[in-house]
């Protein structure tokens, strides 16, 4: 594996061609935002701080003009039946919106298959379920890389896609999957695909995930289309002490800086970045927040900071004030 200076690493990412990083603003919205600022200096990197935008919902949304797409990241699914009992990737989001008024599409694509092979995908189902009308795609981690390279690569004649909002994806790739390899070591990768493989379960994504695939490989062959409209939200947290995140999230906070666990904010950016959600996981972000998490919150006097469903709506409402 080719080895990179991190902060050479990190310099050379976000001047990547096709990435349109607006400058940094500071707009810290409390004394909490403050106090992270002061402990980490990498989070005047994180552009507009997005703290109590979304805790409630609104009396009113816009309703865009057109479908949306909801693609699901690496090893998502549409809906899992486990015990007789259906889990939704979008718990509740996709109803959420079809209430009021927004035409919803889900999209699933292979869990772990290589970008290539997701992206194809994709735009099949883009071109059944949407019958050839103008889409808005909407996708939560990696699922925007798969967007990018339909979009770039690929040009489906029977699918438009008028913008492409993307939530943590890693568009630079991830400090964890670069750890995780290095773990493994190069000769037992094959013996642990093989394994993987043998339950059925793809493994060509979790190579492209790492920084190095995606700053030498896959950002250079997939520039941006120009009528396509491209939009990023980041998200960054600490987490507590029972948090599956606890370890991957140091490890990329020490690589990349502020980060929701596993996608950092400096790699979430692409496009127009609208900005970075505080406090809110990799997994609050489609609504799997812990309610353990939540009730624990709510016996210390904390109180809920982030409604997802509140979040996708009004991604909805500022698709369709520009126009889409």
């Amino acid at each position: 594996m080719l080895v990179v200076h991190r902060t050479a690493l990190r310099r050379r990412l976000l001047t990547q061609h096709g990435c349109r990083v607006p400058k940094p603003r500071r707009h810290f919205a409390s004394r909490a935002s403050l106090w992270q600022a002061s402990k980490d200096p990498r989070l005047d990197d994180i552009g507009h701080i997005l703290e109590d935008n979304f805790l409630v919902m609104r009396d009113k949304y816009e309703v865009p003009k057109h479908a949306i797409i909801l693609a699901h990241g690496l090893l998502g699914f549409d809906k899992l039946h486990l015990a007789g009992q259906s889990i939704a990737y979008w718990y509740g989001i996709t109803e959420a919106l079809a209430a009021k008024g927004v035409e919803v599409i889900t999209a699933e694509v292979p869990p772990s298959g290589r970008i290539e092979v997701r992206a194809e995908k994709l735009a099949r189902v883009i071109e059944e379920k949407a019958g050839g009308k103008a889409v808005n795609i909407i996708a939560h981690s990696m699922v925007g890389l798969d967007a990018r390279h339909m979009l770039s690569r690929i040009h489906p004649p029977n699918v438009k896609v008028l913008s492409l909002t993307t939530v943590a994806t890693p568009h630079r790739g991830s400090a964890f999957a670069d750890y995780i390899f290095n773990l493994i070591g190069t000769s037992n990768v094959p013996k642990l695909y093989r394994a993987l493989e043998f339950f059925g379960l793809e493994t060509g994504a979790f190579r492209q995930l790492t920084e190095n695939y995606m700053l030498e490989h896959f950002n250079p062959r997939t520039p941006d289309v120009d009528s396509v409209r491209y939009f990023s939200f980041g998200a960054t947290f600490q987490p507590q002490l029972t948090s599956v995140f606890r370890r991957s999230h140091r490890i990329v906070q020490q690589a990349e800086g502020p980060n929701d666990g596993l996608v950092s904010v400096s790699s979430s950016q692409w496009g127009t970045y609208k900005g970075t959600l505080q406090n809110v996981s990799h997994l609050d972000l489609i609504n799997w927040t812990n309610k353990l998490r939540w009730y624990l919150f709510s016996m210390t006097g904390q109180k809920r900071k982030f409604n997802a469903i509140a979040f996708y709506l009004s991604i909805a409402d500022m698709l369709a004030k520009e126009g889409l």
